[in-house]
């Protein structure tokens, strides 16, 4: 089965960085990064945070002494990648905890420079043992596009499934997020849960991307 883009397009990876004449927004690129996303998962964590008072209002500061616990495909989720390493650059950044399969763990480069940036990381298969000091609960599909066989994608699907009865382990603030689209991997008996922000999630894409392509434009945001 192709996959929606090629995992590592050469330009990308060779080319020397273009002059900086032109604004460049990279809206995810295979199974490399996704930047974007990952600015409006952590704007969708501080504003849910925001509104019960579980941290303060600071979008770089709302991850401060807190876990965040990454979950299901990290080996080809673009967006677990890109979420990670700007944690890793808060002045503040949260401890990591990375739950998948064996065969679906974070590439080690990515692991290494959270280490190399003196992020707190563990590895682990076990999500039950780490959903009770769980504050930000990032859930990815296992997505069936990456790979080569049925039988490889059949090996690791269905592998972690949130939802009603296993969220009761997890503390009453915690946030759960999700880039959306599932498949199965959070069931609809979830979605009610006031802890279940995946679909404000979705919409603050909007806006946080509304706000990008402004000021690569020029906008002053402050007078809009």
């Amino acid at each position: 089965r192709a996959s929606r883009l090629p995992p590592a397009p050469p330009p990308l990876l060779s080319a020397p960085p273009p002059p900086p004449q032109k604004p460049i927004l990279n809206a995810g690129d295979g199974v490399g990064e996704h930047p974007t996303q990952a600015l409006l998962d952590l704007f969708t964590v501080a504003t849910a945070w925001a509104e019960t008072g579980a941290a303060p209002p600071d979008v770089l500061a709302c991850l401060a002494g807190k876990q965040l616990t990454l979950l299901g495909d990290l080996k080809h989720g673009r967006t677990t990648h890109s979420l990670a390493l700007l944690c890793s650059r808060l002045a503040a950044p949260p401890s990591l905890v990375l739950v998948s399969p064996p065969e679906l763990r974070m590439p080690q480069a990515v692991c290494d420079k959270l280490r190399a940036r003196g992020v707190a990381v563990e590895e682990t298969d076990a999500l039950r043992q780490v959903l009770p000091q769980t504050d930000v609960l990032y859930v990815t599909r296992v997505q069936r596009e990456r790979f080569a066989t049925e039988e490889a994608y059949r090996a690791v699907a269905g592998s972690y499934v949130v939802d009603k009865a296993l969220m009761e382990a997890a503390p009453p603030r915690c946030v759960v997020l999700h880039p959306l689209p599932r498949v199965d991997e959070i069931s609809t008996d979830f979605d009610a849960d006031p802890r279940a922000r995946y679909f404000e999630q979705m919409e603050n894409g909007m806006y946080v991307r509304m706000a990008l392509l402004a000021l690569v434009l020029g906008a002053d945001l402050a007078a809009l």
